[in-house]
Parts: C-alpha cells; sequence; structure tokens
C-alpha cells in the first residue's frame, strides 16, 4: 500500500467507528443528535455537519483541476472572502439541520466521493485550500485529524449525557491510528508561533512520544538541545486543543519547547480558546464547596 493508502485507511476507520457512535441516537430536542459537545455551542449534529461540509468541500478542491471543478470551488472561495470567521460555522449549523438519517446518508456520500476525488488529483499536482496548497495524502492526514478531534467531542458529549449510541460509552481504545495526528503536530510547530505572531525557532527539537502500542515514535535529531517527550495521545489532544497543557504528561526541555507547548494547534484557521485545566476546576470546585 502507498503512504496515501495507510493515510486513508486510518481516516476511514475513524469515521467508520464515529458513525457507529452516533447511528443509533434519537433525533429529540433534550438528547441524542442534540447533546451539546464541549466545543461551545456545537452539538453532536454540528460537528458531525461540519466533517460533512469539511470532506464535501475537500472534494471540490479536488476537483479544482478540470474547469468546471475550478469554478465549483471559486465559488467557496467567494462565499470565505465574503464572510471569513463565520462561513465554516454557518455552513455546519445548516446542515445539522437536517434529519439525522438523511445527515448521515450524506455524509457517508462525501466520505465515499472524498476517497474517489482525492485518488484523482493528477499525480504531482496539489489542491488549493484555504491556507497553502495541499496534497492528497496531506489533505488525508488532515481529514483524519479532524474526525479524530471532533470525534473527542461527540464521545465526552455522549459519556457526560450518560448516552451511548451505538458505542460501548467513552472514547474507544485509542490506536497507533493517531500517528496522523502526532505527525501532523510536529509539522505545524512553526505554524504555531506563527498564529500567534511569534517568531519561530530556527533550530529543530527532539520529539519522542510513546505510542498506544508501546512504540517510540520519534521525530528530530536526537541530541537535540530542546525536546518533547510523553504519551501520544497526551501530545496528539494538545496539538487539537482538547486537553489543557497542564493536565498532559509531556515534559518539555527548552523554553522555546515549553512555549510550543502553550500554543500548539495542528488545525487551520485562528487560535482557539483550548480547553480548561481539569486541575483549575478542581480547585473552582473546592473553593465552592468550602465557601
Amino acid at each position: 500500500m502507498s503512504v496515501f493508502d495507510d493515510v486513508f485507511a486510518d481516516l476511514t476507520a475513524e469515521g467508520d467507528q464515529l458513525r457507529a457512535a452516533v447511528a443509533g441516537l434519537d433525533d429529540g430536542a433534550d438528547g441524542g443528535w442534540a447533546t451539546p459537545t464541549p466545543a461551545e455551542g456545537w452539538t453532536i449534529a454540528t460537528t458531525i455537519a461540519h466533517l460533512l461540509w469539511t470532506d464535501e468541500v475537500a472534494v471540490l478542491a479536488a476537483n479544482a483541476h478540470s474547469p468546471e471543478g475550478k469554478e465549483a470551488w471559486d465559488e467557496v472561495v467567494l462565499q470565505a472572502i465574503a464572510d471569513p470567521t463565520g462561513f465554516v460555522d454557518a455552513g455546519a449549523h445548516e446542515l445539522a439541520a437536517l434529519a439525522p438519517a438523511d445527515l448521515l446518508v450524506r455524509w457517508d456520500a462525501g466520505r465515499a466521493a472524498l476517497a474517489v476525488a482525492l485518488r484523482e488529483v493528477p499525480e504531482g499536482q496539489k489542491m488549493p485550500w484555504f491556507g497553502p496548497p495541499m496534497s492528497p495524502t496531506s489533505m488525508a492526514t488532515a481529514r483524519f485529524m479532524e474526525t479524530w478531534a471532533h470525534a473527542l467531542d461527540v464521545y465526552d458529549a455522549l459519556a457526560a449525557a450518560g448516552s451511548t449510541g451505538g458505542s460501548t460509552g467513552g472514547r474507544p481504545a485509542v490506536t497507533d491510528r493517531i500517528k496522523q495526528v502526532a505527525h501532523l503536530g510536529v509539522r505545524t510547530r512553526n505554524f504555531s508561533f506563527a498564529q500567534h505572531e511569534l517568531e519561530a525557532p530556527t533550530e529543530e527539537f527532539l520529539v519522542a512520544l510513546t505510542a498506544p502500542s508501546g512504540e517510540l515514535w520519534v521525530w528530530g535529531p536526537e541530541d537535540a538541545a530542546q525536546s518533547v517527550r510523553g504519551s501520544a495521545y497526551d501530545f496528539c489532544q494538545l496539538v487539537t486543543q482538547r486537553i489543557h497543557r497542564d493536565d498532559t504528561d509531556l515534559v518539555a526541555v527548552g523554553a522555546d519547547a515549553e512555549k510550543w507547548l502553550t500554543i500548539a494547534q495542528a488545525f487551520a484557521g485562528p487560535a482557539g480558546g483550548g480547553r480548561v485545566s481539569r486541575l483549575a476546576d478542581a480547585r473552582t470546585s473546592t473553593s465552592e464547596e468550602g465557601a
């Protein structure tokens, strides 16, 4: 199998797992698809709709190598220019209004179309996107990262609501598929600094992460002056802003390495607010109980 096939196989498995978790949810106003997720203002329906919207837009980008495809992609770009900070959320909320069964059918179709469209991008050619152009493999990696991160929101929402949908409850077992997120997180180090208008370090860091399987994943030179070590799971949660820095087991050596862990993001767009530290929540709860 090619690198692309490996990445897309991981993306397919992750999407299938999430779909199974939501397939049995009801469409009532007080639960099921309407369950709020940890992402402020987003329900489970909004989350799946966002993944659908992005898959469909990625298909348009992949097809932009043809004259007809370029015209369709240009329409999306015009929408982005007209509402640069809101057009993505608007697409998610619009699609979230679909009946759950229709949303799943359309998501299935979008995922299948993406598999075809990425494979049909001419060899050596990159796809346009809202940031730098991307290769099909890079797009598949980005889709994996986003699917995995939003899936965590859904699993956490179901667990908090005491509902499991079609899943076994809580987050599924972590697999080595998350290496796709870890690799993207390492590659986007300088992007994270740029997002905060900070000068990126010029030296390479050593990043040594322990995979769910126990394997050690390493990026960068072994003799690097600055390093990050710890579990790959915590690193992946951190670069997708699904965990606070203080709640990870990551150990940084060097001021720049530590700074990176406070601003890391593997996704495009503005830096988000991140998650509140569980330690801070515990201190607040203790203080309120003692008041």
